[in-house]
C-alpha cells in the first residue's frame, strides 16, 4: 500500500471476469505520516481511505470488464458499515462484485476483511467513461503491472 500516493491497493489476487469479481490485497503501513494525526498513540487506519481500497478495487473490475478501454471514477458510496478498527501493519483481503454495469455507470458489492473478520462493507458506484487522455491511460497500464492485474484474462472476455 501507497497511502501517501492513494494508492491502497497491491496486488490483485483474483480477477475473475465470468462471475465479475475481484479480490484484492493490500498491507496497511506500519508508519505512515497519516497515523501521526489519526491518531496520536492510537494510530488507525482512517475509514475513508478503508471506503477507497473498496472504490479502487472495484474500479479495478471495471477497468477488467472493460477490457481496459474505459475508466471508472468514484461517483457515490451507499450503505457503508465499518464494523471494526484497521492497525498498521495488517493485511487487507478487499472483495467486489460488480452487481450492474450500464449507461456510464457500474454498481458493486465490496467488503474488507482482514483475516476471516469482517472489517468494512458498502455499494460502491463507478462513473464509467473514456480515459481522458492517452497519457493517464498509460499510467494505469502502469500501475496494473505493479499490482499483478492479469491483462491475459482480458483476452478471454
Amino acid at each position: 500500500m501507497r497511502i501517501e500516493y492513494f494508492q491502497l491497493i497491491d496486488r490483485i489476487v483474483d480477477l475473475d471476469l465470468d462471475t465479475r469479481t475481484i479480490r484484492t490485497e493490500a498491507e496497511v503501513p506500519a508508519a505512515s505520516t497519516i497515523f501521526e494525526g489519526h491518531f496520536p498513540g492510537h494510530p488507525l487506519m482512517p475509514g475513508v481511505l478503508l471506503i477507497e481500497a473498496m472504490a479502487q478495487t472495484s474500479g479495478w473490475l471495471v477497468i477488467g470488464a472493460t477490457k481496459f478501454e474505459r475508466m471508472p471514477f468514484l461517483a457515490a458510496v451507499k450503505e457503508a458499515k465499518l464494523r471494526t478498527f484497521v492497525l498498521p501493519g495488517q493485511l487487507l483481503s478487499v472483495t467486489s462484485t460488480l452487481i450492474h454495469e450500464g449507461s456510464g455507470y457500474a454498481v458493486a458489492k465490496a467488503n474488507v476483511k482482514v483475516g476471516t473478520k469482517a472489517v468494512c462493507d458498502a455499494e460502491i458506484t463507478l462513473r464509467v467513461m473514456p480515459f481522458p487522455n492517452p497519457d493517464f491511460q498509460v499510467g494505469m497500464r502502469e500501475t496494473a503491472k505493479r499490482i499483478h492485474f492479469p491483462m491475459e484474462r482480458l483476452a478471454h472476455v
